[in-house]
């Protein structure tokens, strides 16, 4: 008697979709009017990028969009979340307007709705205007937030007709501290601790900045939020002890975005993290920047487990040499961290719509053999993520879409092209797309709106 199984169905109404980010696809990093960016001064570093690797080309997204949207939609993505490059609308992020690069975009969601592909538009995906970090210092002064106002009453005013799921900013933590702290992104600083959360507040303001800008242009139907790398804790074992450890390790290491975010002030639970160190704002600063959002946007690759210590203090565990990682290294597998980071913020924050904006994994990926690369490292860590993402789910965590990291293979920041996170592979010297094993998985578990 052959054994049933039980699918893993996902909800009716669930938002499947491909994720990517405009620095890392586009190319034409100084075309059509283009400024450059902070990423495009930083790649130019000597030892700061792999092997020397720039954005310069990257996959030639500019010109090859609707041969990519005519891919995406081959493999069954209704929706497709993608960022604007603030540079290249406004090439020293305030001042004049560039006429080419606003009109990119309208091709470019022309495109897409030739496609019947749903835009999720990402405002900032961390390529700020090399002129506003030489002449104000970047997130470091608030005059890059009022810049940043500009340009999303701008985009959203633009774009608003058929742009209806916004995301103010991706991954604070990313620009700010390892931008300015240390150092190991662009621009590339190594600054004192308050420094650091100077930028962090900038970057709330600007946050703020962008969902006013949708509640005011947005139209009928429009929807904001933010995309946090929120950092999981996962209670090494799911007792009462170890889970209300997991809560406040969780609390401790998210609190200098999550915190302003949902309570609407620095409260003790940030002052105890930055200490001396915190922020200086202004008196208002947090009505702008506790705006009320629609979803939070998570991007979820690995976590911490947590245990309760001496006297229920949260206990870090490191992770021993052999654990398995990407090749990604910083990229631990934790797939549990997809039941409990959701979870995390749900219970804490009392948020009402997660949408996970990334989840994926990093490889050295060989080029295709046959016209296959059969990556099941891939498919294997994806597939165990979206069964945690649904054991969540079933426990009443509040989960509305998925998205995948990345459509196709591109630059990874300081990893140059090196590290693979696409689930169509890049041959950057001819441009040729090959759909991977996984990418054929998840076209079925998109068809099917399951995990297969």
């Amino acid at each position: 008697m052959p054994v049933k199984t039980r699918p893993l169905a996902f909800p009716k109404k669930f938002t499947w979709g491909f994720a990517a980010a405009a620095p890392q696809i586009e190319g034409a990093a100084f075309a059509d009017g283009k400024g450059p960016s902070v990423w495009d001064t930083f790649a130019r570093t000597p030892g700061k990028v792999h092997n020397g690797d720039n954005l310069d080309v990257a996959c030639e997204h500019y010109t090859r969009y609707k041969q990519d949207f005519k891919l995406m939609r081959e493999l069954g993505a209704k929706n497709y979340r993608l960022s604007l490059a603030w540079p290249r609308i406004f090439p020293e992020g305030d001042g004049k307007l560039n006429q080419k690069g606003l009109d990119f975009y309208h091709r470019l969601f022309d495109a897409m709705e030739a496609a019947d592909i749903t835009p999720w538009v990402t405002m900032f995906h961390w390529d700020l205007p090399q002129s506003l970090e030489t002449r104000f210092g970047g997130w470091r002064d608030r005059r890059t937030a009022d810049a940043f106002a500009t340009y999303a009453d701008t985009i959203v005013k633009a774009y608003g007709d058929r742009v209806k799921n916004w995301i103010t900013l991706n991954e604070i933590f990313c620009f700010t501290a390892q931008g300015y702290g240390s150092g190991s992104k662009a621009p590339g600083f190594q600054l004192p601790e308050q420094v650091v959360n100077q930028t962090y507040h900038t970057a709330l303001l600007a946050h703020g900045h962008g969902v006013r800008a949708v509640r005011e242009h947005g139209g009928r139907g429009a929807r904001v939020g933010l995309t946090d790398n929120s950092i999981p804790t996962i209670p090494v074992t799911e007792t009462e002890a170890d889970i209300e450890a997991a809560r406040r390790r969780f609390v401790e290491l998210n609190a200098r975005v999550l915190e302003p975010l949902y309570r609407g002030r620095y409260t003790d639970a940030y002052r105890k993290v930055v200490g001396k160190d915190a922020a200086k704002f202004h008196k208002d600063d947090f009505k702008l920047i506790s705006l009320p959002t629609d979803f939070l946007g998570l991007n979820i690759y690995t976590g911490e487990f947590v245990r309760a210590g001496r006297g229920g203090k949260p206990e870090a565990l490191p992770l021993p040499a052999s654990y398995p990682r990407a090749d990604a290294t910083w990229l631990a597998h934790a797939a549990q961290a997809l039941y409990w980071c959701p979870r995390h913020v749900a219970e804490i924050y009392g948020v009402k719509s997660v949408v996970i904006t990334e989840n994926g994994a990093g490889y050295d990926d060989a080029p295709p053999v046959k016209g296959e690369v059969l990556d099941l490292h891939r498919r294997d860590y994806v597939r165990r993520c979206l069964c945690e993402l649904h054991r969540a789910m079933a426990d009443g965590v509040p989960v509305d879409g998925y998205f995948l990291w990345s459509f196709m293979d591109n630059f990874e920041w300081q990893d140059g092209y090196r590290i693979r996170f696409g689930v169509v592979y890049t041959d950057y010297k001819t441009q040729k797309r090959t759909p991977k094993l996984s990418a054929k998985w998840f076209s079925r578990v998109m068809a099917e709106n399951r995990v297969v």
